[in-house]
């Protein structure tokens, strides 16, 4: 089985899906629509904004979700018998999985990217790199480290690369003691909050009057969502882990092994960048990995 996997935060570059606008009249489609319903222009971010530009949570969100789901309007609804994204993809999963329109996940993608931008302001947080560390030393690292604030796994990657996030004076504790506890590297990130950590709270209720906004459907494929990593289809539980999402840790590793679990043999990262194909090769070198970024690359799978 085939799986189309969504990147997110952290994957957006100067000048994205320029080439596909321009080749593809469907894709034009998609991202005029969604200027239209942004109220302004994010194809005119994506293509000619700098890079300070492109790092704003509340553009960030939204050009990598345009620029993912458009790959895979492009691809084709049925290539993929499985689906998942990682934090922020997720929604762009769960657009292509049919749970949600693309005028609703626009919607809220660009919603939940203000939140978390205006929950970084309200909560200055952190989040840092931990490379090569055992789960039970990650385990104590963090307990020490929670004397000087908040702070929590936030995503699980791969196999020894976990991110961290909390208070600043709580993740820089982490990070100074890392290498003491057995890590190889630990890096503070450049970021704009402490996503998915409870310094998250303040976006929290108003992204759920936003969800309940919207029509969440019974979604066509499974997608492995990031708060279970476990494979969901039934709306109620959509809804609800979205919520979850935004404090709780990206079980990115897990869900990976729990879509090989269920059957998958080929991964195919749909949308900028090469992030997930990176993660997932540490994960399980047997299935195949592959990825569809540019123009050039969709006329090479399509044909």
């Amino acid at each position: 089985m085939k799986a189309f996997v969504f990147p997110g935060q952290g994957s957006q570059y100067c000048g994205m899906a320029k080439e596909i606008y321009d080749r593809y009249p469907e894709a034009r489609s998609l991202m005029d629509r969604a200027d239209e319903i942004l109220g302004y222009s994010i194809t005119d971010i994506m293509f000619n904004g700098s890079e300070d530009d492109l790092r704003q949570t509340r553009y960030t969100q939204p050009a990598i979700f345009l620029h993912s789901i458009a790959v895979a309007k492009l691809l084709g609804d049925n290539q993929a018998g499985m689906t998942a994204g990682h934090s922020l993809g997720e929604y762009t999963a769960l657009c292509y999985a049919d749970a949600m329109s693309f005028d609703d996940a626009i919607h809220i993608v660009a919603k939940r990217g203000e939140l978390m931008q205006n929950a970084g302001t309200i909560n200055p947080g952190t989040m840092a790199a931990v490379i090569g560390m055992k789960d039970t030393d990650l385990e104590n690292l963090l307990a020490e480290a929670e004397t000087e604030g908040i702070v929590q796994a936030a995503n699980f990657n791969s196999p020894g690369q976990v991110v961290i996030s909390g208070d600043i004076d709580a993740v820089r504790k982490a990070v100074e003691l890392a290498p003491s506890k057995g890590a190889r590297m630990a890096k503070e990130l450049v970021v704009s909050g402490a996503f998915h950590s409870p310094l998250m709270k303040p976006a929290e209720e108003e992204l759920k009057a936003s969800l309940d906004a919207i029509t969440i459907n019974d979604a066509r494929i499974p997608v492995c969502m990031n708060v279970v990593a476990q494979p969901v289809r039934r709306k109620e539980e959509i809804r609800n882990n979205l919520v979850l999402q935004l404090t709780s840790s990206v079980k990115w590793q897990q869900s990976v092994e729990a879509m090989i679990a269920e059957g998958v043999t080929s991964f195919v990262e749909t949308g900028p960048q090469k992030v997930l194909q990176g993660l997932i090769k540490r994960i399980d070198r047997s299935v195949t990995i592959d990825g569809v970024d540019t123009a050039d690359q969709i006329a090479q799978t399509l044909s």
